[in-house]
């Protein structure tokens, strides 16, 4: 259902798409089978990843759970909120306090935990709520460590992936060398060669020497 700011509604869904083969419309019909009535719709294109991004419509949402116009914010899964433990369960903790109930469709189990008496529900939602951020974020890590495995390095060249695709910083040329080394023979200093020498990255941008590749290129040149 469309959103419409002029009515206040109690029930809030949210969906966060990281990729432009995502569709939207699979999220909100899982979630519309767990909501009874109307809802108002919250929508941000981004990548799962940048929980650090402002996403527009999120923030949006904060400032009604704030206000108290939401009393129950529906998702399709907790890391269309944040995939990092830490952020995660912070939001849990800002939804607690403004009275607001979050349900996943895919964490469904986490509805029994609203059943529970207080004080003790609060105790094993924070329980709950660390062990899941603990497998996500060791989950995550696993797929990251399966990436690095999937790269390989020719011997002389750069990184590449198992698709071929070069990983890294472009190669410096031998012109952007012999330019920085013709300046350490004129006297320059470090500060100074890197203001004057540069070259074109891979995208035509203009990009200044840094000192890390002076003092790389000058160590190289003395040993030579």
């Amino acid at each position: 259902m469309s959103r419409d700011w002029e009515i206040i509604l109690a029930k809030a869904i949210y969906i966060r798409t990281s990729t432009e083969d995502q569709s939207p419309e699979i999220q909100i019909k899982d979630c519309e089978s767990l909501v009874q009535g109307e809802y108002t719709l919250y929508k941000d294109k981004q990548s799962a990843w940048k929980d650090n991004k402002e996403r527009e419509d999120f923030e949006r949402l904060r400032k009604d759970i704030s206000s108290g116009k939401i009393k129950e914010l529906y998702v399709w899964d907790w890391d269309r909120l944040f995939r990092n433990r830490k952020k995660l369960k912070e939001f849990f903790q800002y939804c607690t306090i403004y009275k607001c109930q979050i349900h996943s469709f895919r964490q469904k189990f986490f509805e029994d935990f609203y059943k529970i008496p207080s004080p003790f529900d609060d105790i094993i939602q924070e329980l709950v709520l660390n062990l899941m951020g603990w497998l996500a974020e060791d989950e995550s890590k696993k797929k990251s460590d399966r990436v690095k495995l999937a790269v390989r390095k020719e011997e002389g060249q750069k990184t590449k992936s198992y698709k071929g695709n070069v990983w890294g910083r472009r190669n410096i040329s031998d012109t952007t060398k012999t330019l920085i080394v013709e300046a350490f023979k004129q006297g320059k200093s470090y500060s100074q060669i890197c203001s004057e020498v540069f070259y074109w990255d891979k995208n035509n941008n203009k990009k200044y020497v840094s000192k890390g590749l002076v003092h790389k290129i000058i160590r190289e040149f003395k040993q030579s």
